[in-house]
């Protein structure tokens, strides 16, 4: 078996309105296509930023996360950006809190974390 890069990474959220404009208008990700899914009654927003790929469900009544931030299943979704105090900075212009920036025990490099609309932990790493 030879497994190539991760093709896309998929959140389900509770708003779906909210976590669009969060993940487009703040975080910067372009849409590749949007498709109200009649059979299932959600939303699928297909998304990408840098060969990067989310697709964004809209679940009305999906059940929270069951604890923070250690459940099983997705532990958080890291960013690589050339400068942590950069991207903190324009975090923090959109509004959006950050974590302190602290170092990477094993790699010595800058990140810290932030969160989506549902509380998913997002990091970025140097």
């Amino acid at each position: 078996m030879k497994l190539g890069t991760v093709h896309h990474v998929a959140i389900i959220v509770s708003d779906y309105e909210k976590s669009k404009d969060f993940y487009v208008n703040k975080l910067g990700f372009q849409i590749v296509r949007e498709n109200y899914r009649e059979d299932r009654g959600d939303y699928k927003l297909d998304l990408q930023m840098n060969g990067c790929e989310l697709e964004i469900f809209g679940v009305a009544g999906a059940p929270k996360r069951p604890s923070y931030p250690e459940a099983c299943g997705l532990r958080h979704l890291a960013f690589k950006v050339e400068s942590v105090d950069e991207t903190v900075r324009e975090l923090n212009e959109k509004g959006i809190e950050t974590e302190p920036i602290r170092l990477d025990t094993y790699t010595g490099e800058k990140m810290t974390f932030f969160h989506d609309p549902d509380g998913l932990p997002l990091e970025i790493h140097q």
